[in-house]
């Protein structure tokens, strides 16, 4: 039998590929693709799922992350039509029809997955998924290697992520043993945890009952914690303080430096060193083209929801980053690119505007 050839990609190319930026469905903690979030029996994990599937329907901010509204499905598959609709009514009186229950479904490797294909051929619009809990919809295996069964599952749930390019939430249960590393308590062996995209842990206070952290860490945000109390009367886990480990506002900064540059120009294309030179000429900001082009691909998605729509090309050898103001003039002559010279882009200012 034939052995089938690589499909392999040279870096050059790939670097000239204009990928569909990741977008979040919470800014700067649930992106696109497959998390967990764990905590121990009756903490308050359930009650955080449909604040949360509320908050994404309703386009309403979660604590102080804006979110990107979209219809929801919520698995609620330890719960019944009954106890939803009374935690709804606990939660708000005007819940949005863009969200959706389901209290059973058929498990991972029986028919879930095409329930799931389903549900979002019928409604298109559908940005995230909620399974309560991952371990009601896992059979038992007879494999002899648990971690080989645990990165198996969670590996058919990451490719339905992927390939609709939305978020999938498993509610899953720690171990009963404490441990210094939060994430270590997620039941199961690092198969699941390893394979996903983002954990949250949700860990109660030693000092007080109804205070929480959420510890949340991922590939494609910034690990950070953040301390929550439950309210008795709203139902709602409150944000009392955030920790994060690298520095709040870093694509607010970004977006307003560049939103000064476009003032002149609507549209501007050019290498990261030029934009760089006009935007911070002192280099107060403490960026090279470098940092200042990795900060711009990771703020593709903040960038367009401020105004600014960001693409990448190369042109004789330079890397070209094009901006463009989403809220331009009118006037098409005016609205043009402004392009750079790769040659000359060091010595010479960004043409139509002043040196």
């Amino acid at each position: 039998m034939p052995t089938k050839k690589l499909n392999t990609i040279d870096a050059d190319t790939l670097q000239t590929i204009a990928y569909e930026p990741l977008t979040f469905l919470v800014e700067d903690l649930l992106p696109q693709g497959l998390h967990l979030l764990a905590g121990a029996p009756k903490i308050g994990k359930s009650w955080l799922a449909l604040w949360l599937c509320l908050r994404v329907a309703q386009g309403e901010p979660l604590w102080n992350f804006p979110t990107h509204s979209c219809e929801v499905l919520y698995l609620c598959l330890e719960d019944s039509f009954q106890r939803i609709q009374s935690r709804l009514f606990d939660l708000t009186e005007d819940a949005p029809p863009t969200l959706h229950f389901a209290v059973m479904a058929e498990q991972l490797h029986s028919g879930l997955v095409e329930q799931i294909e389903q549900f979002l051929k019928e409604h298109p619009a559908t940005g995230l998924i909620v399974i309560d809990t991952l371990q009601r919809i896992r059979t038992m295996s007879n494999d002899a290697n648990p971690y080989a069964n645990d990165y198996r599952d969670i590996g058919v749930l990451k490719a339905l992520a992927d390939r609709h390019r939305i978020a999938v939430l498993l509610i899953h249960h720690l171990r009963k043993l404490g441990d210094d590393d939060p994430m270590n308590m997620i039941s199961g062996t690092t198969g699941l945890s390893g394979a996903t995209d983002s954990n949250f842990v949700l860990r109660k206070s030693k000092r007080r009952e109804n205070t929480a952290t959420l510890y949340c860490t991922g590939r494609d945000i910034a690990y950070r914690e953040l301390s929550l109390e439950f309210s008795g009367e709203t139902h709602i886990w409150n944000l009392l303080a955030d920790e994060c480990e690298q520095a709040n506002g870093s694509h607010g900064r970004i977006l307003a430096l560049l939103s000064t540059l476009l003032q002149e120009h609507p549209e501007i294309c050019a290498p990261a060193k030029v934009l760089l030179e006009k935007i911070d000429p002192a280099g107060v900001e403490g960026l090279t083209p470098n940092s200042f082009s990795h900060q711009i691909r990771k703020s593709v998605d903040a960038l367009r929801r401020g105004g600014i729509t960001v693409s990448f090309r190369k042109s004789n050898g330079e890397r070209l980053i094009c901006l463009h103001r989403a809220d331009g003039v009118d006037d098409p002559a005016a609205a043009k690119s402004v392009p750079i010279d790769p040659v000359g882009a060091a010595a010479a200012p960004l043409q139509g505007s002043p040196a």
